[in-house]
């Protein structure tokens, strides 16, 4: 039984006032007949019974057949009624009065459900929306139920999915667990899997449960792809119609099934993106490793050749050690990407001078800097910072790697570097081809190789990346531009602490 409101009570006041206006108006010595003053009732009651609930019109109706009985149906002042027509007239008012009452209440109830309708239709339109945007997140299913909850302003949420013997539930409550069984979970999906009926004058299939929970009434839907349940939607609070859940069941099936197949899609692409980088690794590895090894072979063989000079014993010796340092940097390159795809890069921050950092970084590519004239731009005023020296020193080595392997030999390589309000801006720029735009997005990727580097320039392609690696473990950043005058310049911006030099520092 619905509560009396507080605005009924108010419709039924003013019915009241407005019988007894009726009557006082009549009363005053209006000639007019017993047809008019019940027509006038009658309109006192439609106007009730079309604003309030049922039983509003049906108090008003009998209030205003009393008074039309007391006040003008002779004898007057009496209950008693003398002439057989006015029995006929009475009855007839009353009958009237309470028809009016009815299909006024069922007009009224059927707009409420059409209103009804049409909003649990915005909300399952809303929420099929919502699939589309969150489905192809990590935790699809959990946010699909919170999304539920909110647009149904449901107190109670959960997608419950089979897993072995148990169930995987994704919940949204606004007041603590429900504590729903795994046993009713169990139960009534054999029971949805079992049979499938569909009801249609309630828009329905079969496999509905209502179980008590904690002193709330839980309702339990299948969700259904094809004739197969593939779970449960528990659901509390709101009343929703069952065919509006039955429908809503199915969207979160769908929905379900779509996160299933993007997740599928995703380790797919994977899967095919980490055999080809697997690929491309491998053959990069062997194609750089077998040049270096080639040439300190012969090399080596070299050095034991009587008939070369000094100076030529010189060049094979240079020849060896420079080989040897691109296989070092190239395993070393291949240990840092370990490390990177690990996360076991953790930064150790010390105070700093900027032009050790270079300094490093040069001692790094030495050989690979030996056709090229490196020229220095402190611009940091004698400022120490607080970084991690070994891994930006790292960083920008692959810089300076990259810029000698791209410009000519014999060209100039100019480092500059200077302290910003966001920490040490460093840059690195060569006299080389530059880049091509369409390059430029790329550039950074893991094992990518520019149109110059697969006919010019030897490498496997790690090095930016790993360059991008170490400066994301240090919170920095690194990009890089065409320079105007022709070349290229490759930027890395460190977040670090300034303080000026000190003389222990």
């Amino acid at each position: 039984m619905m509560p009396v409101s507080r605005r009924e009570l108010i419709h039924f006041v003013l019915g009241l006032a407005g019988i007894v206006a009726v009557t006082f108006i009549y009363r005053l010595g209006i000639n007019t007949n017993a047809a008019t003053i019940a027509l006038s009732y009658l309109l006192v009651v439609l106007f009730v019974a079309a604003a309030s609930r049922l039983w509003v019109g049906v108090a008003t109706s009998i209030t205003a057949m009393i008074a039309f009985n007391f006040f003008f149906l002779p004898p007057v002042g009496t209950f008693r009624i003398a002439d057989p027509q006015n029995w006929v007239s009475l009855i007839a008012f009353l009958a009237v009065s309470l028809v009016a009452s009815r299909l006024s209440a069922v007009a009224r109830d059927q707009q409420r459900e059409a209103l009804n309708r049409r909003d649990e239709l915005a909300r399952l339109f809303d929420l099929s929306r919502d699939v589309l945007l969150t489905t192809d997140s990590e935790d699809a299913i959990s946010v699909l139920a919170r999304h539920i909850a909110l647009r149904f302003r449901l107190g109670y949420v959960a997608i419950c999915l089979p897993d072995g013997e148990s169930f995987r539930r994704y919940e949204s409550t606004a007041s603590g667990p429900y504590g729903i069984t795994t046993d009713d979970l169990r139960r009534t999906l054999s029971q949805a899997n079992r049979t499938i009926e569909f009801d249609a004058r309630r828009r329905m299939y079969s496999g509905h449960e209502v179980i008590g929970s904690r002193g709330h009434a839980v309702r339990l839907v299948p969700l259904r792809l094809g004739s197969r349940a593939i779970g449960l939607l528990a659901t509390a609070g709101r009343t929703i119609e069952p065919g509006t859940l039955d429908t809503l069941a199915g969207v979160v099936a769908i929905a379900i099934e779509r996160a299933h197949f993007l997740e599928e899609r995703k380790q797919a692409e994977l899967a095919q993106r980490s055999a080809e980088l697997k690929s491309a690794l491998l053959s990069s590895l062997a194609h750089d490793l077998r040049t270096p090894l080639t040439a300190i072979r012969v090399a080596a063989s070299n050095l034991h050749a009587s008939w070369l000079t000094d100076f030529q014993r010189v060049e094979q010796s240079d020849i060896v050690l420079a080989e040897v340092e691109r296989l070092t940097r190239l395993f070393q390159n291949i240990l840092e990407m370990t490390r990177i795809d690990a996360g076991a890069i953790a930064p150790e921050r010390q105070w700093v001078h900027p032009l050790e950092i270079i300094e490093a970084a040069q001692g790094h590519v030495e050989y690979t800097l030996r056709d090229h004239s490196l020229e220095v731009r402190n611009g940091s005023d004698g400022a120490v910072v607080k970084l991690d020296p070994r891994l930006t020193s790292a960083a920008l080595a692959h810089l300076l790697e990259n810029a000698a392997q791209y410009s000519p030999p014999g060209s100039r390589i100019t480092v500059d570097h200077h302290l910003t309000g966001d920490g040490l801006l460093i840059a690195v720029e060569d006299n080389g081809a530059g880049i091509a735009g369409a390059e430029l997005p790329r550039l950074f990727e893991r094992f990518y190789r520019g149109s110059q580097s697969s006919s010019n320039v030897s490498g496997t392609g790690m090095g930016l990346s790993i360059t991008r690696g170490l400066l994301a473990a240090e919170n920095g950043r690194v990009w890089a531009e065409n320079r105007p005058e022709g070349g290229s310049r490759f930027s890395i911006l460190i977040p670090a602490e300034v303080r000026q030099a000190t003389s222990q520092d």
